[in-house]
């Protein structure tokens, strides 16, 4: 076949590389879109295959990607398109660029060999990371398939040098650092970052994109590269067209773009002298492992690799520093740790059957156990000179938290929140503005947790020089999961030596933690992993009923897949989307997991279960009224699964529920919710006003 590599390399003038998202604005002007770059003078196709969440892309290709889901495509559709542009006379190369996870699921060589057969020439897969593109890219070259890595100015020596190698028909440089879009414009950094990548590439040809828009972007950029990619500026020409004329106004784009030069007509020539470069491996090395057997990694655009890279360093310098801890533990009475453990009499009682205890994380500072992790991270950041603090929250706790750790050591800091959550947790969203930290509602999306995570990550590549990032659950790409569970398991240690203290040495029967992310569930637990005759169980979010759909269980009935840039279970469909979600908590409303709970669920470690609104609920109720204690949503479903593993046991046997919050923050959403759920349980009690 013919190879991108040799087509560029035969021109005798810089390369037009365009980008539209199959099924924008509608299917229907996919094909002529297509054409009409055909037709001004477009001389490679980069057709994006939609994700319902791009992390590394603008709001105008965030917008393409989700009217395109609307509109019905997926990659058997997107397939069906470059079959359709073939028939119709398209004979320009045409790169599939998209993300991991719809690839994954619809199967890698499965992909290569059907993206082939409908016409494609090879792909750009944003979020592989050298050691996954290196495979991929064997397997395509196997099918005489390109594979065209994508590099950014934090690309490491190391890396450029394996991406280069498995490069076979050109390299996207991505000129600067941030998301996709026009208005950044191209980098002032950009003639340092294409020699940088030419000392590796040799002959490869190299293609920059990221802030082109104009005819004089083409020419400043044409000065130092074979190739010129253009992308949101597309979008926005496709999507300001009137009805069916997309086609015509992307070609007349195109034509001002190369002042109207000659369109020479390009035929794809087949061959059997395809360059196939010997199948090699690559694997980078960590201090910390970052995979969690098959879960885990760091399967992020290379724009974020720097951020990763820079904390990664950050983070194990830390932990090997006696100073770092001894400062971390002199905040051990800003906290309240350790925190209170004691048994829960009457809940004990009511169960009939194991003794139940209770680790008390509501009552840390802030009311939860968010706050362990939100200082350590703060102060890694202040290791690092950072003045600025991002983070993301769904409950509030963790937003919370960190706000109370910025105001502390005096940093500014701003929450991403999405919009529905910062609706039903208006007081926590009061509680950190009187903290000093600004909060962004997100509206695209779900308006949950999901949209905010993407919204922070987005953020942090874009100002990664002032700003660290405090995730605040064991998920993402590593070091994160490891970070997070590092500084959340005083509370699994601080549960164990309690419990021993009480009971003459010896160990709980179980451990029972809410899961969401998986903060609380992996700081618990963690301690007690060796620990086999201790059973771990985590409780997920139900929601309306596992057969319904309408849920959070991600571990009960979720699939291994890639989501916020790392492998792990993830509630999606059969194209790799992923689901919306629906809990009655707000910090359990999110469609993945932590990479090390998922590896706990299939080696058999831990068994997670799932606690409907209403059992939640219930849990909530029992707790409030047997003990006098009002409890987080999030932890009312440890309290309901907990209730019941009790009954299951007799009265010598011992569990410990981590109550990771307290409920003050979800009063409101109690009385909301209480008219639909309170007759399932049998509680009618609702919310009155007094004059």
């Amino acid at each position: 076949m013919n190879t991108n590599h040799n087509f560029i390399n035969s021109l005798d003038r810089n390369a037009l590389v365009t980008f539209v998202t199959a099924g924008y604005p509608t299917i229907e002007d996919t094909v002529p879109i297509l054409k009409g770059f055909q037709e001004g003078g477009v001389d490679i196709i980069e057709l994006g295959v939609p994700f319902s969440d791009p992390i590394a892309d603008g709001p105008t290709i965030q917008v393409a990607n989700t009217t395109a889901l609307d509109n019905g495509v997926t990659v058997i559709k997107t397939l069906e398109l470059v079959k359709k542009a073939r028939e119709e006379g398209v004979t320009l190369p045409i790169v599939l660029m998209g993300y991991y996870n719809p690839v994954l699921q619809y199967g890698e060589e499965k992909f290569i060999k059907d993206a082939y057969k409908a016409g494609a020439n090879g792909s750009i897969i944003v979020d592989l990371p050298p050691e996954e593109a290196v495979k991929f890219r064997n397997l395509s070259a196997e099918a005489g398939f390109s594979y065209i890595p994508l590099v950014a100015p934090s690309t490491t020596d190391e890396r450029l040098e394996v991406l280069s190698q498995i490069a076979d028909s050109f390299i996207y440089v991505v000129s600067r650092m941030g998301t996709t879009g026009v208005s950044g414009g191209v980098s002032v950094g950009i003639t340092d970052l294409v020699a940088r990548v030419r000392k590796f590439s040799g002959k490869t040809p190299l293609a920059v994109g990221f802030g082109v828009s104009t005819r004089q972007d083409f020419i400043n950029v044409g000065k130092l590269s074979d190739g010129i990619v253009i992308g949101s500026k597309v979008i926005n020409v496709v999507g300001e067209a009137k009805f069916g004329e997309a086609g015509d106004a992307i070609k007349a784009y195109v034509k001002e773009i190369l002042d109207n030069r000659e369109v020479s007509p390009v035929n794809l020539v087949t061959s059997d002298d395809y360059e196939k470069k010997e199948s090699f491996t690559f694997e980078e090395t960590h201090k910390f492992p970052s995979r969690f057997g098959e879960f885990g990694g760091q399967y992020v655009p290379e724009i974020l690799h720097a951020c990763l890279r820079e904390l990664e360093k950050a983070f194990e310098d830390a932990v090997a520093d006696p100073s770092f801890w001894e400062e971390f533990r002199s905040l051990y009475q800003y906290i309240g740790r350790p925190s209170s453990f004691h048994k829960a009499e009457r809940l004990t009682e009511h169960a009939g059957g194991a003794q139940i205890w209770l680790k008390r994380e509501d009552l840390n500072h802030t009311g939860s156990h968010k706050i362990n992790n939100a200082l350590a991270q703060v102060l890694i950041a202040k290791r690092l000179g950072k003045t600025e603090i991002i983070a993301e929250t769904g409950a509030g706790q963790h937003g919370v938290a960190t706000a109370t750790a910025c105001a502390k050591f005096g940093l500014k800091c701003t929450v991403y929140m999405g919009a529905e959550d910062v609706r039903r947790q208006a007081l926590n969203v009061f509680r950190m503005k009187i903290l000093g930290a600004d909060v962004v509602a997100v509206t695209n999306g779900t308006k949950t947790l999901r949209d905010a995570t993407s919204e922070a990550f987005r953020n942090w590549v874009t100002n990664l020089k002032t700003t660290h990032y405090v995730v605040g659950s064991a998920i993402g790409p590593h070091p994160y999961p490891t970070l997070v569970r590092t500084f959340q398991s005083v509370i699994g240690n601080e549960a164990k030596a309690q419990f021993k203290e009480l009971n003459d040495g010896k160990l709980p029967n179980a451990i029972v933690a809410c899961v969401g992310g998986g903060s609380n569930s992996t700081g618990i637990f963690s301690p007690f992993e060796h620990d086999t005759e201790v059973e771990l169980l985590g409780v997920e979010a139900g929601g309306d009923g596992l057969d319904t759909g309408v849920h959070s269980a991600t571990l009960t009935v979720g699939e291994p897949g890639v989501f916020h840039g790392v492998k792990t279970y993830v509630l999606q469909d059969k194209d790799g989307q992923i689901h919306d979600t629906h809990s009655v908590s707000a910090g359990l409303d999110y469609p993945g997991v932590g990479p090390e709970l998922a590896a706990w669920k299939a080696s058999g470690r831990a068994k997670f279960i799932a606690a409907t609104d209403a059992q939640a609920l219930e849990g909530f109720r029992l707790l409030s009224q047997l003990e006098g204690i009002i409890p987080a949503l999030e932890s009312s479903h440890a309290v309901y699964g907990g209730i019941q593993l009790a009954k299951s046991l007799s009265s010598d046997k011992h569990i410990i529920i981590n109550v990771s919050g307290r409920g003050d923050k979800d009063v409101q959403s109690v009385a909301e919710v209480l008219p639909k759920l309170g007759p399932k349980i049998d509680w009618d009690l609702r919310f009155e006003t007094f004059q």
